[in-house]
């Protein structure tokens, strides 16, 4: 790498150290970090984020857990864990990696360039996980809470994340209105491996199904349920 190279990768990992409130001692986590896989020249390349962002997804979750534990004495474990769900999912950490301008720093291949897009959200969500285990593996646990709590600590205390989940809302409605069970079905799953997208449908008799998409099955039973929801006016727009 020549000077010029040298001091353009020196002055650009000194603007994203400012935004993150961060200062590294060694770089190369952070560079794989914002690696996606599609830079990657031949099969066996792992120079990218991927086993970076395993990581920093239980890194965050321990310290959104610890946060949740101290600041809300009297929640029980049901509420906990509506809080800490909402604070983790993709679409909070897309907002956070906005908020922060990530996908100024992402290295990615020619075949995957529009990163800002809507469609991406879910690499620019991963990119932060791996940013978080950068930070986990150059300073620590103490450095991690320190970056989580400056970019999550209002998001805590936002009371859409204790608001009961979607899935027990309908089946209860369903139960009221004697409709019946819903029923959850697999419509497909897409993406690779470490990166899937669900798609599923509910149905409620004498419903028209409602559709959910999501990085897990879970998440994807979720958000149909949350669509029928709102579609029949038992839930409004906003409490999504």
């Amino acid at each position: 790498m020549s000077v010029n190279s040298l001091e353009n990768e020196k002055n650009r990992f000194a603007i994203l150290e400012k935004r993150l409130g961060y200062t590294f001692s060694d770089h190369s986590n952070l560079e794989r970090a914002l690696t996606h896989s599609s830079v990657r020249q031949k099969s066996n390349d792992k120079f990218h984020y991927e086993r970076l962002e395993f990581l920093g997804d239980r890194v965050l979750g321990l310290c959104v857990a610890v946060l949740l534990h101290h600041d809300f004495p009297q929640a029980d474990e049901g509420e906990l864990s509506l809080r800490l769900n909402a604070l983790v999912r993709g679409i909070t950490l897309a907002e956070i990696a906005d908020e922060l301008e990530l996908h100024e720093f992402i290295r990615t291949g020619d075949d995957l360039m529009e990163i800002t897009s809507k469609r991406m959200q879910s690499v620019r969500a991963d990119v932060l996980e791996a940013v978080i285990a950068s930070i986990y593996l150059d300073g620590g646990l103490e450095a991690s809470e320190k970056f989580i709590k400056q970019f999550w600590n209002e998001r805590i205390y936002d009371t859409k994340g204790a608001r009961r989940d979607s899935k027990t809302a309908l089946q209860e409605w369903a139960h009221a209105n004697q409709l019946g069970t819903p029923r959850y079905h697999e419509k497909s799953r897409t993406g690779p491996d470490h990166d899937p997208e669900f798609t599923v449908a509910v149905n409620v008799p004498d419903k028209k199904a409602a559709i959910g998409i999501g990085r897990s099955k879970r998440i994807a039973e979720q958000s149909a349920a949350r669509e029928l929801l709102v579609r029949e006016g038992v839930w409004k727009e906003e409490q999504t």
